[in-house]
């Protein structure tokens, strides 16, 4: 198959499309305008409908209305787009709505700015909106894989009946790189006889809410939520091993990020210093079982983030308080450079007793 040269935004719409993808509904923001420019072109080539909202809010809620007829539908937006959206998210989690949600981040906190950043990690994986819900979260590292993941989240959402999250830093939305589009694997998929498509006489009507006044019915439709939470975590965990064989220092690095942490460990290696990494592929699920398999040669581990130090917890919580965990972070746009991850580890290994 041939490839492509595209731009990421662009190529994440594409993959949308060519997933089944006919309602998009979004608003503009740096640094994620060419998807929905790229949509506002593309839909209605294949009979579907784009629409820009007045406001992110009105927005994601267009999201909420498409889903409820079982459409696949997807909205994109930028750090503080996506956090204007978290109350929509929420309701769409509590209506077991599939949808897809693309997040392009951006510096912050604020408006911030338009560079590059990690800075959304809690947003995505903690949630903004109210409740006990979770989003399944994907994190590609190359425009090839945002394009597979995002056609696989279309997958995830209709299986799941949940909303799933593609998050890439502006990199991912700005870069340029040849990708293919291959056919995504199919799920075998329940059917929607949720969805409100109009009765027609033949049944009674679907009501899809996420009010429930009853404190003992809203109990149990969380219960309800939280297996299939569950089932998320022991099915859906996604993450890389890379040079994993005798390392002395562990990393753990996501997105454009861990691309930066395979060069420094290339760097590394010329230096005669053997390091390794985990690169999470699911934000959440966290990839907890990943820890269990540092070898024994590993001394420390080091979180590298464009963020202040965001997934610090999560390496934390996988961790178990087996080895020291170090961060390394750069913030407001600013991009970690091999020289730089390589400085920190030695400074780490400087310091091992």
């Amino acid at each position: 198959m041939a490839k492509v040269l595209m731009k990421g935004n662009e190529a994440i719409g594409a993959a949308a499309i060519k997933a089944g993808c006919r309602y998009f509904f979004g608003y503009p923001i740096t640094p994620q305008n060419e998807l929905p420019e790229y949509m506002s072109r593309e839909m209605q080539k294949v009979g579907g409908c784009f629409v820009q909202a007045e406001s992110e809010v009105s927005a994601i809620n267009m999201v909420y209305g498409a889903a409820g007829t079982g459409a696949r539908v997807m909205t994109s937006s930028s750090s503080p787009g996506i956090a204007l959206k978290q109350e929509g998210i929420s309701y769409i989690a509590g209506a077991e709505l599939p949808c897809v949600i693309v997040n392009i981040s951006r510096g912050g906190p604020g408006l911030g700015g338009i560079q590059p950043s990690q800075a959304d990690y809690f947003q995505s994986t903690r949630g903004g909106g109210n409740g006990d819900y979770r989003l399944l979260v994907y994190a590609p590292a190359t425009l090839q894989e945002a394009v597979d993941l995002t056609m696989e989240a279309f997958e995830a959402a209709d299986y799941y009946r949940n909303p799933v999250m593609v998050i890439g830093d502006g990199m991912i939305g700005q870069m340029m790189e040849p990708i293919e589009f291959r056919e995504a694997a199919k799920r075998e998929l329940p059917p929607k006889d949720w969805a409100t498509t109009g009765t027609k006489g033949a049944r009674k009507p679907n009501i899809i809410n996420s009010l429930a006044l009853d404190p003992a019915e809203l109990e149990k439709h969380n219960f309800h939520l939280q297996k299939k939470y569950a089932e998320m975590e022991k099915n859906e965990v996604r993450y890389e091993m890379y040079n994993m064989e005798n390392p002395e220092v562990v990393m753990v690095a996501y997105g454009t990020t861990a691309r930066i942490v395979k060069n420094a460990i290339a760097m590394l290696k010329e230096a005669g210093i053997n390091a390794g990494l985990i690169r999470p592929i699911t934000l959440w699920p966290f990839p907890i079982r990943a820890f269990d398999e540092i070898p024994s040669t590993a001394k420390a581990l080091l979180s590298v983030e464009m963020s202040m130090g965001q997934m610090i917890d999560d390496v934390k919580i996988a961790n178990n308080g087996r080895l020291p965990v170090h961060f390394y972070g750069r913030a407001g746009g600013m991009i970690p450079t091999p020289d730089a991850v390589v400085e920190k580890v030695k400074e780490i290994l400087g310091g091992v007793k």
